[in-house]
């Protein structure tokens, strides 16, 4: 049998994490509901005994993660769940956090609020290479998000990663839009890989849940304590629900990245429409960045119409494209991200994610919602 780290996406996505074939079972176990499990004596000595510690719905689906992201996975009942497991218990008083101002919002909520109550020095600087290389010096933990949502700018990340390892720092990378199928923040070298598993993980808009990966066994073991001691642990029905969705990831990509170009493309042929951004366009400024790092450029793009009242009637308008927050669901989704009044972003900026419709059937539908208004 070939060595399974050289296997194609499509291959690692169906059989990540499933367990040997035994005759009569299964091929994915079902989701196991308990609290206590049968356990007397050491209980060290049988491998699962109590459900805020361990369940093996969980154990499967990290096996998953981990052969994904190319290290050791914790799944957490949430994105921003995954996110503070790794903020709140590697920072402490008179520690310096870097993180991009342009992040996920709760993310920012975090880093200005209850970091900085707590005696944390916060330094939020653009999504920019340069920027975040001129504010590591003394940092604890710098935090990367890249691409960056909304504004789908990217940092060169080896060069990061380098130059904070160098400054005695941590970093943990937001890989959420890009997924380990577009980019392998471990392999470049991150100590962290995050992911709100609600978005392409799972990849129908019907589930919360998030997970952090590490190569280092001391920070994989760190996650896991906090995560038993907070008790910020996942259901198994839904841990269940998305490694049965993992299995299609690859197909869900190829189809949603396809059609996010073929719409930028169009959208930059019309003259109503500005500042289209996506990392696979060529053109964009981080076209050449995102080559270097990038397998796969994601399914997210940006525009701008002239406008927030256009924006939203936009929204409206469409058949295909479903009004909503999220992304990397398989229903195109879009949403004018000013309306929440955090992010640095012209009132007529939309956010859209492709989804898996017929892309002559998007574009459609798009041109003739631009037409009317």
């Amino acid at each position: 049998m070939s060595d399974a780290r050289h296997r194609g996406d499509g291959t690692r996505a169906v059989h990540a994490g499933v367990p040997a074939a035994e005759q009569g079972e299964p091929f994915l176990p079902g989701p196991t509901f308990a609290a206590p499990f049968h356990s007397v004596g050491d209980p060290h000595a049988v491998p699962y005994s109590y459900g805020r510690e361990h369940n093996p719905t969980w154990t499967h689906f990290e096996a998953a993660l981990g052969d994904l992201e190319g290290g050791r996975a914790t799944v957490f009942p949430s994105g921003m769940a995954a996110a503070t497991a790794v903020l709140l218990p590697k920072l402490r008083p008179g520690d310096v956090l870097v993180a991009p101002n342009d992040c996920y919002m709760s993310v920012r909520t975090i880093a200005e609020g209850h970091l900085r109550e707590r005696g944390v020095e916060v330094r939020l600087v653009p999504t920019d290479t340069d920027a975040v290389l001129g504010a590591i010096e003394g940092a604890a933990l710098v935090w990367l998000e890249s691409p960056s949502n909304p504004g789908l700018d990217i940092v060169d990340l080896p060069r990061v990663i380098e130059r904070s390892h160098a400054a005695g720092a941590k970093v943990a990378v937001d890989n959420t839009l890009a997924t380990p199928f577009g980019q392998r923040p471990l392999e470049l070298g991150a100590d962290f890989s995050m992911s709100s598993d609600s978005k392409y993980i799972s990849g129908h808009s019907d589930l919360l849940l998030g997970h952090v990966a590490t190569t280092d066994d001391e920070l994989g073991d760190q996650l896991v304590d906090w995560r038993t001691h907070t008790g910020s642990i996942p259901g198994p029905f839904e841990t269940w629900l998305a490694h049965r969705s993992l299995a299609t990831l690859d197909v869900r990509l190829e189809r949603e990245s396809a059609n996010a170009l073929a719409i930028a493309e169009f959208l930059s042929g019309r003259g109503d429409v500005s500042d289209v951004r996506y990392p696979g366009l060529p053109g964009d400024p981080t076209h050449e960045v995102a080559r270097r790092q990038m397998t796969r450029f994601g399914t997210v793009l940006s525009f701008v119409l002239d406008g927030a009242d256009r924006a939203e009637a936009f929204i409206e308008g469409c058949e295909l494209v479903a009004g909503a927050t999220s992304f990397g669901g398989v229903h195109t989704s879009a949403e004018r991200r000013a309306r929440w009044g955090r992010d640095a972003v012209a009132p007529g900026f939309i956010r859209l994610s492709a989804g898996c419709e017929d892309a002559d059937d998007l574009i459609a539908d798009i041109a003739a919602t631009l037409d009317r208004l």
